[in-house]
């Protein structure tokens, strides 16, 4: 036998833990070279682990819903076994009995137990089997119930299954728990509740919104923008541009460059605090709020200032399809300088968008729709976008931050100043 241990990847320096997802392989079963063998979330990325060595999988060290370390064991592979030898026992159930590290699901209303509260590995075979956790005594702490209380109910056929049919997170992904219904709800009628564990990604969303709301002066600055000239640009050179760069030409391209245009004019808008210090980049990496599956992330464009449009619009196609399925490496999350967030895909007239720290700004974008104007005395109808920029009051004032969405208007209703610099 030679065993080939099975490692937790190497994680960031500002990520202490991770959380395990679900195993693809059981053990027992053959593995090849490269096989991703499971996910692992932190706070910011999903990691994929391959297998190390063809093999088998003799043992499940760390199972689904585990909080793990870097370079920790979780599996251990024979690449000398073979598939269906006896194999020693997996180590699953009593894995996932570890705490959810993502965040904690609140107590039940009785005090402070967990009892009839199921854990996320635990969670999934509920509503595999139909079960509910208030039917499956909980072993895990303060009475969770864990993956092995299940299997255990299982085998048992001590659970009974509940009339009531699983409530759908409205996320279809394998990485999200399917909860069945808590027994309770058979007594809602139409009214039913589902109680689910955050993930790691959202929980960390949530503690960095409330340190922005906290830690930063926010004051949100609005202005109009007449999207004629962009739009008729984008028709005039859509063809050409596609054929020469395998890409469309897109709005956001036009809204980063804008964005860089300003953030050159007032360059405390690119700054961020550290203390009681103002820092002022020198460079321009703007990060783009993109919806995931898994909740928000914000993938930064390196540069980009130098930049071509063709190089945005590419970057930013990539980064829709990394953050679709869950493939954006912490390297592309890490640092920016300024972001911006599109609500307009969504349909959004307005919002005030919170400051992604330690920026201290953010441009909010929205759709654009044909609205009554008035031009030099008279109503016309005009294609027209609503831009809003949250600021950080502590250094920067109401004239830059209003200067600086104005330039950025600017720069939009007349494209060729970016090519000028004026």
């Amino acid at each position: 036998m030679a065993i080939v241990e099975v490692k937790v990847p190497e994680l960031s320096e500002s990520i202490a833990e991770a959380s395990m997802l679900t195993w693809k392989k059981k053990a027992g079963e053959a593995v090849a070279i490269d096989e991703i063998l499971i996910e692992i979330e932190t706070d910011k990325v999903v990691l994929e682990v391959p297998a190390p060595s063809a093999g088998v999988l003799v043992e499940i060290v760390q199972g689904d819903g585990a909080t793990v370390v870097s370079g920790q064991v979780i599996a251990r592979i024979d690449s000398a076994g073979v598939a269906g030898a006896a194999a020693p026992a997996a180590a699953p159930a009593a894995a996932a009995a570890a705490p959810v590290a993502a965040a904690p699901v609140a107590p039940a209303a009785t005090g402070g137990s967990k009892a009839g509260v199921a854990m996320p590995a635990a969670a999934k075979l509920l509503s595999e089997n139909n079960l509910s956790a208030s039917t499956v005594a909980g072993s895990g702490k303060d009475g969770r119930v864990t993956k092995g209380d299940v299997l255990g109910a299982v085998a048992g056929g001590a659970a009974k299954p509940v009339a009531a049919s699983a409530i759908p997170t409205g996320v279809p992904t394998k990485s999200l728990p399917q909860v069945a219904a808590p027994a309770s709800s058979m007594n809602l009628g139409d009214r039913p509740e589902q109680r689910v564990p955050m993930s790691r990604l959202r929980a960390r969303v949530a503690e960095r919104l409330l340190q922005s709301q906290s830690t930063n002066a926010i004051l949100t600055t609005f202005n109009e923008v007449n999207m004629a000239p962009v739009m008729e640009m984008r028709k005039k050179f859509q063809d050409s541009f596609s054929k020469e760069h395998g890409v469309k030409i897109g709005f956001m391209s036009f809204f980063v460059k804008a964005a860089v245009h300003a953030l050159k004019k007032f360059p405390v808008i690119n700054a961020s605090v550290d203390g009681t210090d103002i820092v002022y980049h020198g460079y321009f990496d703007i990060g783009i709020a993109v919806g995931s599956p898994r909740g928000l992330v914000v993938p930064i464009l390196r540069n980009a200032d130098q930049m071509s449009f063709a190089d945005i619009e590419k970057k930013i196609a990539e980064f829709g399809a990394k953050a679709a399925a869950g493939k954006l490496g912490m390297d592309e999350m890490t640092g920016g300088t300024f972001s911006i967030s599109n609500g307009g895909t969504f349909g959004s007239m307005m919002s005030t968008p919170i400051i992604n720290p330690p920026q201290s700004a953010i441009l909010g974008v929205h759709a654009t729709k044909d609205r009554a104007v008035v031009e030099n005395g008279q109503i016309v109808i005009r294609p027209m976008n609503y831009l809003a920029m949250s600021y950080d009051h502590r250094i920067i004032d109401g004239r830059e931050a209003v200067l600086g969405l104005v330039a950025m208007k600017d720069a939009l209703e007349d494209p060729a100043r970016l090519l000028f610099d004026i």
